[in-house]
Order: structure tokens, then C-alpha cells, then sequence
């Protein structure tokens, strides 16, 4: 019987532990690009789309823990671009059916995938956010591909 009490908290435990991690929401993300482009407009900035597996994913996994969650990344992303999440979790097969048409539609090839678009929708960047794996370079290449944008 305490083999088995033992074994219902440490069950309990690691998967309060284990939660945020897969939490479906991050906090500062969205999770509607119609919502997102609408908002973009309004406010003059650009869009940021990470398409992710978040649970299954192993790079996604890192960039959602060591960047996209972090209070640096969302605060400072903020200012320039409406972040949006597309999820395609496996413990979640209706929002990965939800989010299909979104990954054919930008032709997804692989995640993390980043897609960056203006307030119009049209994407002017796409990159594996993999490539970027701590915050701060992932914040100079952002701040980089805008310039890059402006100039066009």
C-alpha cells in the first residue's frame, strides 16, 4: 500500500512539474492569426507565427523553454510583432487538426518554424527558430530582418 501511495504522489508530482512545460498557451502568445493580422493592423506592427509541436518536438520543446516563454523574449518581441503559436501536439489531435490548413497553407516543412509577416499577411521571412536558440540572438536576428524589411 505505501509502494503504491509512493507511487500516486510522485506520479502527481512529476506531472505538476511537467505541465507548464506542455501548457497549451504561452503567455503573451496568441493563438488565432486572424485575431493576430486584425491586431497588427491596428497597432502598425508585424506578425511572428512559430509553428511547433510543442509536445513531441524535441528543438520546439527547447525554444519554448529557453526563449519563447521567457518574460525578456515576450516583452521585447512585443513591441515590433504580435506573436502567435500554431500548435501541432500529438496529445492534442483536434487542435493539430485545427492548425492544418495553416501549416499547408505556408507549406510547412519542418518546426520550429517562424514565419514573419507584415500587417497585411504577407510573409516577408521564414527561418527554423531552432537556428536561434538563445533569446538574445533571436532578438538581434528579429531586429535585423525588420531593418532588412524597411529598407525594401
Amino acid at each position: 500500500m505505501k509502494a503504491v501511495t509512493w507511487l500516486a504522489s510522485f506520479t502527481v508530482g512529476v506531472a505538476s512539474l511537467a505541465a507548464p512545460a506542455f501548457a497549451n498557451t504561452l503567455e503573451g502568445w496568441s493563438t488565432d492569426l486572424d485575431k493576430a493580422l486584425a491586431d497588427a493592423k491596428a497597432g502598425k506592427k508585424s506578425v511572428l507565427v512559430e509553428f511547433t509541436g510543442s509536445d513531441w518536438c524535441p528543438p520546439c520543446i527547447a525554444m519554448r523553454k529557453n526563449v519563447f516563454s521567457t518574460k525578456e523574449f515576450v516583452q521585447a518581441a512585443s513591441k515590433n510583432f504580435i506573436l502567435v503559436e500554431l500548435d501541432f501536439p500529438k496529445a492534442d489531435k483536434a487542435l493539430a487538426e485545427k492548425n492544418k490548413p495553416l501549416a499547408e497553407k505556408y507549406k510547412i516543412e519542418g518546426f520550429p518554424t517562424v514565419i514573419l509577416l507584415n500587417s497585411e499577411g504577407k510573409e516577408f521571412n521564414r527561418f527554423f527558430a531552432s537556428e536561434f536558440p538563445k533569446t538574445e540572438d533571436f532578438l538581434k536576428h528579429l531586429d535585423e530582418t525588420l531593418e532588412k524589411k524597411d529598407m525594401d
